[in-house]
């Protein structure tokens, strides 16, 4: 058994650069990478150090020159068969004896389903600490630290937290917040190639077979256009309404917690501190109120727009054009102007 190796007695100052974990399935980079890329060589300029990313798998050579062009100075392009598909021991292995031996200021990890399997698992692989789910990464211009602020008791308050003593500095960060960097052909970087040591004996759980889902869910990170329903509708129904909307702006369905929570609506169109992260270009609120937990997550959209019978409700704070009225009335109005 692989015992932790814990950082005692460490000299911050031996600790350099700016790594992200770099997630990939089937050879496809996952968009979370691409958005740490993002913060990573933003945390990255203002400490004037090198922005790394750690890249597992086979046959990955293009995919690790794409990250270069999004941001990256050095690919580490780890190369073995048995990298193919995520595992848990091989992964935290990997990665745990190149942040022992290479020493990086801070490690970033998306916070996917893998992401949250891997970070807390490496975190005490190497004997640091970890902040979860991150929404906001910054540099503490006394000390050089990163400040880690992530929401806090149920998302009503955002806690920012540092890692004084042990290294690297790590946290997860949520899809959907950070903004990637446009694509730049003509960047310059390298791409390191290593064969780490593996033998099918350090695989304590193996994947067997990948079943993947009959239905395809939403995908709300992606969306440019989200329309949103919430407990304001009164029934699932209104989603149908909701939806008719959705398909006259060629936006997808998200919603509140609160319709999530009376069933009329599957859980993977939730947006919001327990469900995803979301900035659109635009973002239509029907019926929402506006809980924390839900500005939380679709606060940093381009343009919002609240329907709300409320005229006190809070989501008005926020949004860029308000309207006070009835959804059932509004909306069959705003679709039958966009048959005009």
């Amino acid at each position: 058994m692989t015992k932790a190796k814990v950082n005692t007695g460490i000299d911050i100052n031996d600790y350099k650069d700016i790594w992200i974990i770099a997630e990939q399935r089937e050879g496809e980079i996952h968009p979370v990478s691409l958005e740490l890329l993002g913060i990573g060589r933003e945390l990255a300029d203002k400490l004037n150090v090198e922005l790394t990313a750690i890249l597992l798998g086979d046959n990955l050579d293009v995919t690790a020159n794409e990250l270069i062009k999004y941001g990256a100075n050095r690919v580490m392009l780890n190369k073995h068969k048995l990298l193919h598909t995520y595992t848990t021991d091989l992964y935290t292995k990997v990665i745990a004896d190149l942040i022992f031996e290479r020493r990086p200021e801070a490690v970033l990890i998306g916070a996917t389903t893998i992401g949250r399997d891997l970070a807390p698992r490496l975190a005490a692989r190497v004997g640091t600490g970890l902040t979860a789910d991150c929404t906001k990464l910054d540099i503490d211009k006394t000390d050089g630290k990163i400040l880690q602020t992530r929401p806090a008791f149920g998302g009503n308050l955002m806690a920012t937290i540092v890692c004084k003593n042990n290294r690297p500095q790590m946290s997860t960060i949520r899809p959907g917040v950070m903004k990637k960097l446009p694509y730049d052909s003509k960047r310059k970087g390298w791409v390191e190639t290593l064969t780490p040591n593996l033998r099918e004996e350090d695989i304590k759980a193996k994947v067997i077979e990948i079943i993947k889902e009959a239905k395809k869910r939403v995908s709300l990170t992606d969306a440019e256009i989200i329309i949103s329903g919430g407990r304001g509708l009164g029934n699932k129904e209104g989603f149908e309404l909701i939806e008719k909307l959705a398909n006259k702006l060629g936006g997808v369905v998200g919603s509140s917690r609160a319709a999530v929570d009376n069933e009329w609506i599957h859980p993977s169109h939730q947006v919001g501190q327990t469900g995803t992260t979301v900035r659109p270009k635009l973002y239509i609120a029907c019926g929402i109120s506006g809980a924390i937990q839900h500005l939380a997550g679709m606060s940093e959209s381009e343009c919002i727009v609240a329907i709300n019978k409320n005229p006190d409700a809070p989501i008005f704070k926020i949004a860029n054009y308000s309207i006070v009225g009835d959804v059932y009335d509004i909306i069959p109005e705003i679709i039958n102007s966009l048959d005009i």
